[in-house]
C-alpha cells in the first residue's frame, strides 16, 4: 500500500503562486507514476500534471506554461509549483499514485488540500 499526504493549499489573489507538496511513504519501490488531480465542484476530477518514474510528463492543456511538476530524487516525494493562478483554477487537489503489480495497477489518492483562487 501507498499512503499520500498533501499540504500547501490555501487562498490567494489572481496572479499569485502556491506550491503544492505530496509525500509518499509505503510500497515506494513499487510506484510506476505520481501525479495531481483537481476537482471543482460539478466537474469531474481532471487531470492536471503526472510524472513517471522514467521521467515522462504531461500537463492539461489548461495549465501548459502556468504550472510545473517535480520531484525529489527518491521519487517519494512531488511537488506542483503553481504560478499565475486564475479563478478557473479553484479546486480540490488529490496526490495521486500508481503502482505497478503483477502488470496491474494500483491507483492510490491523498485526502486533497482545498486551492481558492480569488478575483
Amino acid at each position: 500500500q501507498v499512503q499520500l499526504v498533501e499540504s500547501g493549499g490555501g487562498l490567494v489573489q489572481t496572479g499569485g503562486s502556491l506550491r503544492l507538496s505530496c509525500a509518499a511513504s509505503g510500497s515506494i519501490g513499487r510506484i510506476n507514476t505520481m501525479g495531481w488531480y483537481r476537482q471543482a465542484p460539478g466537474k469531474q476530477r481532471e487531470l492536471v500534471a503526472a510524472i513517471t518514474r522514467d521521467d515522462k510528463i504531461n500537463y492539461a492543456d489548461s495549465v501548459k506554461g502556468r504550472f510545473a511538476i517535480s520531484r525529489d530524487n527518491a521519487k517519494s516525494t512531488v511537488y506542483l509549483q503553481m504560478n499565475s493562478l486564475k479563478p478557473e483554477d479553484t479546486a480540490v487537489y488529490y496526490c495521486n499514485a500508481d503502482t505497478i503489480m503483477e502488470y496491474k495497477v494500483s491507483r492510490f489518492w491523498g485526502r486533497g488540500t482545498q486551492v481558492t483562487v480569488s478575483s
